[in-house]
């Protein structure tokens, strides 16, 4: 195919990988953050494959990157989540929920501190520029916020460290889960962090050239190709496995974080205000009403993950909601994320999904479904 095969007009946007993604093999895009992202690569279960036994290269730079700089960034971000951010250092990264004022989440981006008073904010798919401006307005502080050109790349897998050293040399591997680094290859200036969104081992490389974008991709595969580095796209089936969320599908405005067992970032005691925090001290001393859970779904090996909202039953009730589903060709299982009603959120709980093929017996069980405590990515 040619980059021309694929259109939805000049309003949604193409990444600077975009030609490189299609000349290595792009099959279809789906649209994230107004902008085209791969999709397919081929067989997923390959990418799979590709994913937890080599390394893969993706396309994210759909994961558009908010700026906030000058005096008050720092106590401006704070405003926009929940979690603390009173320790983070410059040079460190952490995943945030950023919320509104009922405590609904609006995204759950990676935050990047590249300077004291220099963020990034590497988003999913919502239009947090929009939000963040907007909060601006009357704050009374002094940030100004933008969209840099900034277009990352995700390098998973566990070859990916090796790759890494072929490109960058040894001392990358210093390189800690959830820290950055500022780098240059070949003349392209880079920013470098050790995150991802596959629970592998992997590296986030963000490029601050988009006119270089070609170049890179190129050097990238051609360093990777001795280690068996493909072209692919972030995979539903390790992403779900993992227990990640997908924004709009997991978690949307109408979702909380104590529904997602997301406590951990959400701080009520610190002095900062953030927005949303007097509706999330309610709520969570009200208790939720719902729960995410995960669930193993009997019957055959689905064909490819859910495209719409499967209705979950008990006692002839609808209860809640598969979110994402897939097979994991690993487990040998049909897995999921789901959300019901706090009551029946009980491992072992046995319930009806009604998916595409008819209604079938689920359970609940633990998650996330595989590498609990994330070894193979913090390793």
């Amino acid at each position: 195919m040619q980059p021309d095969d694929f259109g939805f007009g000049t309003q949604i946007r193409k990444s600077p990988y975009f030609d490189a993604t299609v000349r290595w093999g792009a099959q279809g895009f789906s649209v994230y953050n107004h902008m085209y992202i791969p999709r397919d690569f081929g067989d997923p279960e390959q990418n799979f494959w590709n994913l937890v036994n080599d390394a893969i290269l993706c396309d994210v730079a759909v994961e558009r990157q908010v700026e906030i700089t000058g005096p008050d960034a720092a106590k401006f971000v704070q405003m926009l989540t929940p979690r603390n951010l009173s320790s983070m250092a410059v040079g460190q990264c952490k995943y945030i929920l950023i919320t509104n004022a009922d405590g609904g989440i609006l995204n759950d981006p990676i935050l990047l501190r590249l300077a004291e008073n220099h963020f990034w904010i590497s988003l999913a798919d919502s239009d947090i520029l929009l939000w963040a401006q907007g909060v601006a307005v009357h704050s009374g502080l002094d940030v100004t916020i933008g969209e840099p050109d900034v277009s990352p790349l995700q390098l998973q897998g566990p070859k990916s460290g090796e790759i890494m050293q072929a490109l960058f040399g040894d001392d990358i591997m210093d390189l800690r889960y959830y820290w950055l680094r500022e780098v240059e290859l070949n003349g392209i200036p880079l920013i470098v962090s050790r995150t991802g969104w596959s629970s592998e081992l992997g590296f986030e490389i963000y490029l601050r050239d988009g006119a270089q974008g070609d170049l890179l991709w190129e050097t990238i595969m051609a360093a990777g190709l001795p280690f068996g580095l493909k072209p692919g796209h972030t995979s539903s089936i390790r992403r779900i496995e993992g227990g990640m969320l997908s924004y709009h599908a997991d978690a949307d405005i109408h979702t909380n974080p104590y529904e997602l067992g997301l406590g951990r970032l959400v701080d009520l005691e610190m002095e900062a205000e953030f927005i949303g925090k007097a509706a999330l001290r309610r709520i969570k001393q009200e208790g939720v009403h719902r729960q995410q859970i995960g669930l193993v779904i009997d019957g055959a090996p689905m064909s490819g993950p859910n495209t719409t909202f499967w209705a979950i039953n008990l006692g002839g009730e609808q209860i809640g909601k598969v979110t994402s589903a897939v097979y994991s060709p690993r487990l040998g299982q049909n897995i999921a994320l789901a959300m019901v009603a706090a009551e029946h959120a009980n491992i072992g709980t046995e319930l009806e999904v009604v998916t595409t093929a008819g209604p079938s017996r689920a359970t609940i069980v633990e998650r996330p479904f595989f590498d609990a405590k994330k070894q193979l990515a913090v390793a």
